[in-house]
């Protein structure tokens, strides 16, 4: 009991010290600039897969199982690199990971064929999968709950800038110098960030709690632990809807513009990145509009899955957004869709991060992120056979409405109650 209590007060004293830290949010502003490189990078594939299909004769679904590859390897890794995160220096290890990650995708513009290509996704995921879990874990040791929606918002800002600043860079790029250059450069453009991030780093001290859960060998939760939890699978299914929806247009909305709505590549520039821009924008106002709305008083568990939940529902949007044949009518629907989801996705880790707390919050986003990101395996490969078999967009569009839908429901009603699991209370499994 006594040792309960002093590990408590430390994480208290922890959580004040690190609110005093004066690097924090330079840290977090390189973590912001880092996603939005992480999704230009994964993404990029789908800004040029015309002209790669082209050049090496690729089908519909040679493309969804290109898409969907990355995510293979991703979720795989995801619950080891959270293992990794929570055992061990989180800044070293996400510095790997960004090295690995920025390699493969300078890489690709040496592809020869699809094997080359299908190979250089997965080592792409693999490397990337060391992103959320190292996001959750800083966010939840030097951010209060009443800081967590904006600290999240921010990362999810760029994860949301990265395909538009991708769209609209990738496209002018593609353009002018073709897409094997267009990987060359991005590639090694990315390397660039490993400079700023060393010199902050590499005397960065580690959350005091941190250094003493290690020091005194005390047992992480297991995966087991974890699985038994009902708010985890609340977590878990929530966001493989969500993923579904959100890789169904990382992944395939740039193809579906030129392809359906015959956007050329300067107009899937600028318009096809407004999306993204939108989604980017909402999660900032998400964001901060929780965490003002908690530190006024509201039940932060109420806050976030009303954030969450609705957010998911109008993002059915979509399915209008492709029955409507005016262009610019479509684009509208597709953009209300794309704030609403920004709602979403700006509290859906501060639900995370509470409920696992500082001790589990790299294990728990590893195994969220796995299940969530199969929906990267799934949407992109299951929109490619169904366009392949039906020659259109449409069931694929009523396939995102419906999971999306879903991902609602398993918010409101499988989640309950968003505060930090007593990791200390005997295990019933």
């Amino acid at each position: 009991m006594c040792d309960t209590l002093s590990r408590m007060e430390l994480s208290q004293k922890t959580a004040g010290a690190a609110t005093n830290t004066g690097n924090r949010w330079l840290l977090l502003g390189l973590l912001v600039v880092s996603v939005c490189i992480n999704y230009v990078d994964r993404g990029n594939l789908s800004v040029a897969a015309r002209e790669i299909g082209q050049e090496l004769g690729l089908t519909m679904s040679n493309k969804g199982l290109l898409f969907s590859a990355f995510f293979w390897s991703y979720a795989l890794c995801l619950p080891f690199s959270g293992w990794l995160i929570d055992r061990f220096r989180v800044t070293h290890i996400y510095t790997c990971g960004y090295f690995i990650w920025s390699l493969a995708t300078t890489l690709t513009g040496a592809v020869t064929g699809m094997p080359m290509l299908f190979f250089l996704r997965l080592v792409l995921g693999a490397g990337e999968s060391v992103a959320y879990p190292a996001y959750s874990k800083i966010i939840s040791a030097r951010f209060r709950e009443e800081e967590r929606g904006r600290a999240n918002a921010w990362i999810d800002a760029g994860s949301k800038m990265g395909p538009a600043l991708g769209v609209l860079a990738g496209g002018l790029m593609l353009e002018s110098m073709g897409w094997r250059a267009m990987f060359f450069c991005i590639g090694l453009a990315s390397m660039v960030w490993l400079l700023p991030w060393h010199f902050t780093t590499r005397h960065l001290a580690a959350p005091a709690s941190e250094t003493a859960a290690k020091s005194s060998g005390e047992i992480l939760p297991s995966f087991r632990r974890i699985l038994g939890l009902r708010s985890a699978w609340g977590t878990l299914i929530g966001l493989f809807c969500a993923n579904y929806a959100w890789y169904f247009l990382l992944t395939w909305l740039p193809p579906y513009l030129v392809t359906v709505r015959h956007y050329t590549p300067r107009m899937l520039a600028f318009y096809g990145s407004l999306p993204f821009w939108g989604v980017a924008f909402a999660s900032l106002t998400g964001g901060w509009l929780s965490d003002r709305w908690i530190r006024r008083g509201a039940n932060p568990s109420f806050v976030r899955k009303a954030f969450v939940s609705s957010g998911l529902l109008l993002c059915t949007l979509l399915l209008p957004a492709f029955i409507i044949r005016n262009n610019n009518w479509s684009l509208v629907f597709t953009l209300a869709a794309c704030l609403s989801f920004g709602l979403f996705s700006s509290n859906v880790w501060a639900i995370t991060q509470t409920l696992a707390g500082e001790r589990c919050s790299g294990k728990w986003t590893g195994i969220q992120n796995a299940f969530g990101n199969l929906a990267g395996i799934a949407a992109p490969w299951a929109t490619g056979l169904i366009v392949d078999r039906t020659g259109s967009f449409f069931f694929a569009f009523v396939a995102v409405a419906v999971v999306a839908a879903t991902g609602a429901m398993a918010y409101l009603f499988l989640l309950g109650p968003i505060k930090e699991v007593n990791w200390n209370a005997p295990d019933l499994l």
